[in-house]
């Protein structure tokens, strides 16, 4: 299923998947670096990193997680109420140039009448241009009908 925006609670259903794509740029680590305070050489100092087991520069882990987690808040825009939970485990390291893709499949639904909607949560999937498996992750969000 491709990736449709404004979704609500009462929209989508166990076993539904969702994808989002995107190309991971020089900028992204640069801002990334700057943004957080996150200097570590593996991400700044080519030099360095070229002699670390990655063999160059990698994206900060939470640069994944983010993309991953900014499919779902496309996904549900106008609707979501609250990022209750994210989870992510990094598999392998990802670089200026790869395309990520991350897939989301809806697990399991939690109705909260009170709220006009309810919980979904998501367990996901971020791959690289080449099908390489780069993050896991599991996502939790509160959304109105």
């Amino acid at each position: 299923m491709a990736l449709i925006v404004g979704k609500g609670f009462d929209e989508v259903q166990t076993g539904d998947r969702f994808e989002y794509a995107m190309t991971i740029t020089e900028t992204h680590l640069v801002l990334g670096a700057g943004l957080f305070g996150d200097i570590n050489p593996l991400h700044v100092n080519q030099a360095f990193a070229a002699d670390s087991r990655f063999g160059g520069r990698i994206a900060h882990g939470y640069i994944t997680s983010s993309l991953m987690a900014a499919a779902l808040g496309m996904l549900f825009h106008a609707t979501a109420v609250a990022y209750l939970e994210h989870s992510c485990r990094f598999i392998a390291p990802v670089r200026a140039g790869d395309t990520l893709t991350a897939v989301w499949t809806l697990v399991r639904k939690e109705p909260k009448p009170k709220h006009g909607g309810g919980v979904v949560h998501f367990e996901g999937v971020c791959r690289n241009q080449d099908g390489e498996a780069v993050a896991e992750a599991r996502g939790s969000m509160l959304v109105q009908d």
